[in-house]
């Protein structure tokens, strides 16, 4: 994630930001250059400081307060690009829900980011009934069946409750996942969506089989296994995490999640300037100027600057008492994996924006 800065008054802004702390000018993202953009009220809209052309509007969830988001004044479309996946949200009736839809509107718009970052198509069911995307954001106490998160065919159901910071600890601590956010949630099911999109039926799709596995077997004997058994021993070696290894599927979307993980955290560090230079230990050994630009087109660059990155950050949250931010290792299988994601998205990706 980039970080911005006023068009105004050169303050330094973040994603999230919906006003300038400074100037007080109100402040909206442009998904067409990914960047936020400082606002002017004329009378009659809202247009750009500085040499824009043209006016622009807030999403219709501004409103609402889960969104800053712009839409041209021009396009006719009422929500941007990011909320036009919503197919459900949740009742906004009990107090408590709003707080939890914000959370999920949050890591949603920060994973649109990210995937027009990379050159990936976002589109909505709506613009592709087929072949597009779609949210339902459920409530556990609407839903008299209760609500499994999941993906099928481009509609992605999450549990409102994956929101609770609480309920989330508790799945996390019964599923013995070392690591559960929300975002975390977004990225691993959009995973399946592209293993749709950029794999099945197509070229890499016997690269997948080999490195991944034989999707074909059944998929909810597997699950049932997964969860009666656990992984078999030693299955570090070559998944990323344990639920990885409940189905080649499933495998795919962890990795996937996880290298938007890493592609997200190494650009955030690059803006923040990150420099890893230990003052022991051997001479040169993990130092990195974080350089997401550079190493973008390269993934072996990338691994190069996330391992000494993540040394980094897990030992700076032990000494905060925390867990640690990354507790992963990436094996040279694993690393093969998320080479796999790396070139598929390279490969498929249009032009990334600015």
């Amino acid at each position: 994630m980039k970080l911005f800065e006023c068009q105004n008054c050169g303050q330094l802004l973040y994603f999230e930001n919906v006003t300038c702390e400074k100037c007080g000018h109100r402040l909206g993202f442009n998904s067409e250059t990914l960047s936020l953009v400082t606002l002017k009220e004329t009378g009659d809209g809202w247009k750009p400081v500085g040499n824009w052309r043209g006016k622009v509007r807030f999403c219709r969830n501004a409103q609402e307060r889960v969104c800053n988001w712009l839409v041209p004044d021009s396009s006719g479309e009422d929500y941007c690009i990011a909320c036009r996946l919503n197919r459900t949200i949740p009742d906004l009736g009990p107090p408590e829900n709003r707080a939890l839809w914000q959370k999920f509107e949050s890591a949603k718009h920060r994973l649109v980011y990210g995937l027009l970052r990379l050159g990936l198509s976002v589109p909505s069911k709506t613009e592709d009934p087929k072949g597009g995307i779609a949210f339902d954001f459920l409530s556990p106490q609407a839903e008299p069946d209760g609500v499994i998160t999941g993906h099928e065919s481009g509609l992605i159901t999450l549990n409102l409750d994956e929101a609770d910071d609480a309920k989330r600890e508790v799945n996390r601590k019964n599923l013995h996942e070392p690591y559960r956010t929300v975002l975390g949630h977004f990225r691993h099911e959009i995973g399946h969506y592209y293993w749709d999109m950029l794999v099945a039926g197509g070229p890499w799709h016997e690269r997948y089989r080999r490195m991944f596995g034989d999707e074909t077997i059944d998929y909810s004997s597997a699950l049932q296994q997964h969860y009666q058994n656990g992984p078999a021993p030693g299955w570090q070696r070559n998944f990323i995490s344990a639920y990885a290894t409940s189905h080649p599927w499933e495998d795919f979307a962890e990795t996937w999640a996880h290298y938007m993980h890493i592609v997200d955290t190494l650009e955030t560090a690059e803006y923040f300037g990150v420099k890893i230079e230990p003052r022991a230990g051997r001479k040169g050994a993990n130092r990195m100027a974080i350089d997401y630009t550079r190493m973008a087109s390269s993934f072996e660059a990338m691994l190069e600057g996330w391992v000494p990155l993540t040394t980094a950050l897990n030992t700076l949250n032990k000494s905060m008492g925390q867990r640690d931010l990354y507790p992963f290792v990436l094996t040279p299988s694993i690393t093969a994996k998320l080479k796999f994601v790396h070139e598929l998205i390279a490969d498929s990706a249009q032009p990334a924006r600015a």
